[in-house]
């Protein structure tokens, strides 16, 4: 009895081996495998890559000099007009007429009165400046792009070194259990069973090997980059101790949001059009001077004239008073528009306060009780499985919750990071230092106010 229970244990022990060095983690690289390893891209890197390459920023801060070019010319009054006659001609001869022939020299200005270049100068400033806001949050919309690709291929990278791990060990246990099983000191259900863990994990490696695809692809658009670029290995950063209270990150989306500062400066635009035409009733002066001369018996004549006009606003009701009605519209709709970016930032701060939250919440009870929890009792499978007291589907299916567990653990760092990237985008504040790798001391919370840099 002794004998046969001894061989019946030799081969399982090998099993029980392979679990426990799996257990202990994957084996550390040699020194020579580690100066093969390609570079690390922190997310600090490429957020800076990202700013300096995409087009899309490009295109808006273009737009943003565009619309700062238009605003000096807006406080200017029109060109002045000159204009040279040749007066009473004689046909065909093309020559001045006795007496009457003479040529001019004349120049006309009109000059807008009751402050209407100033206030044109104003709405042309704070739209202006609407636009170089936007052009701000089109880099922080893209920096949160870059940072969701970031972390999704953070964590499909490491939910492929776990299930390849898991790939080996289960390939491993297949071939003892066929062996055993072959020898007749095994199940075939042991058999069967360890080919199906194969054979869905294999289905589960190709299918987060087609989600790496889509994320390098996804980084490489927003790099503007060939597809057959390097990625280097993604290095997560640190995140900070401790979460801003939701108050504070209301209160700082309200000053420093882009889209919030946008829409101010489109109120303040609109209010400035909405008094600029108020004063559009009112009759711009048009001043002209003249110099004429003309030969004669006694000489040349010189002459000169001054000339005074006005605009007469004979179609008010279907002009300048229409012109009223539409700035007051439009002004009542800036006024909507920022309403409901405010509220819509207010409640995107809600849903992604409550995403970290959650995420870190769950990710330091995995840390702390979970996974150690599922580790202990993987040993505990482990050591009842050498006497017997325990089948070998109880210790396999410890070893695949272990794994499980630390699949979630990655996606809820994922998650993570993209609630802080998203957060940093709605209240235009740096949350946390992007280049400062994880495992190192947390950083004070920084308040970098407008576009990201």
């Amino acid at each position: 009895m002794h004998g046969a229970h001894w061989k019946t244990t030799t081969p399982l022990l090998v099993i029980a081996a392979m679990l426990t060095s799996t257990a202990s983690g994957m084996a550390q690289p040699s020194p020579a495998q580690v100066a093969e390893m390609p570079m690390t891209l922190s997310l600090g890197d490429l957020y800076r890559e990202v700013q300096r390459t995409n087009p899309r920023i490009q295109a808006a801060r273009a737009l943003g000099r565009a619309a700062q070019a238009r605003v000096p010319g807006a406080s200017r009054p029109p060109d002045p007009q000159f204009q040279l006659g040749l007066m009473n001609y004689a046909l065909p001869r093309l020559a001045p007429m006795p007496v009457l022939g003479m040529n001019q020299l004349q120049l006309m200005q009109m000059l807008p009165l009751g402050g209407k270049l100033a206030l044109a100068g104003r709405a042309a400033s704070a739209s202006a400046n609407a636009t170089g806001y936007r052009a701000d949050d089109v880099s922080w919309d893209l920096r949160t792009q870059a940072a969701m690709a970031f972390y999704d291929l953070h964590s499909t990278d490491r939910g492929l070194d776990v299930a390849r791990e898991t790939l080996r060990l289960l390939r491993d246990i297949a071939a003892t259990a066929s062996a055993m099983y072959r020898v007749g000191e095994g199940r075939q259900t042991d058999v069967l069973r360890a080919q199906v863990e194969i054979a869905r994990m294999v289905e589960d490696t190709l299918r987060m090997q087609a989600m790496r695809e889509a994320m390098t692809a996804r980084i490489d658009a927003l790099l503007d980059r060939a597809p057959s670029a390097a990625m280097g290995t993604l290095i997560l950063p640190a995140f900070p101790d401790s979460v801003p209270t939701r108050a504070w990150l209301d209160s700082v989306a309200r000053e420093t949001r882009p889209m919030i500062r946008a829409g101010l400066e489109d109120v303040r635009a609109a209010d400035a059009s909405a008094r600029l035409a108020r004063k559009e009733i009112v009759p711009d002066i048009l001043v002209g001077v003249q110099y004429a001369q003309q030969g004669g018996e006694m000489g040349t004549e010189r002459m000169g004239s001054l000339m005074l006009g006005a605009s007469l606003p004979i179609f008010a009701r279907s002009r300048q008073l229409q012109m009223r009605v539409e700035s007051d519209a439009m002004k009542q709709m800036a006024q909507a528009d920022l309403a409901a970016m405010r509220a819509e930032t207010r409640g995107k701060i809600g849903e992604a306060y409550a995403a970290l939250t959650r995420a870190r919440s769950l990710a330091r009870l995995y840390r702390t009780t979970v996974l150690p929890q599922a580790e202990a009792t993987v040993a505990s499978a482990l050591s009842a499985y050498r006497v017997g007291s325990v089948d070998f589907m109880t210790l396999l299916d410890g070893r695949m919750t272990v794994n499980k567990y630390r699949q979630e653990l990655n996606v809820l760092d994922a998650e993570q990071g993209k609630a802080w990237a998203e957060l940093e985008m709605l209240v235009g504040v740096t949350l946390i230092d992007a280049s400062r790798r994880s495992g190192s001391i947390a950083a004070p919370l920084t308040s970098t106010v407008g576009g990201p840099r």
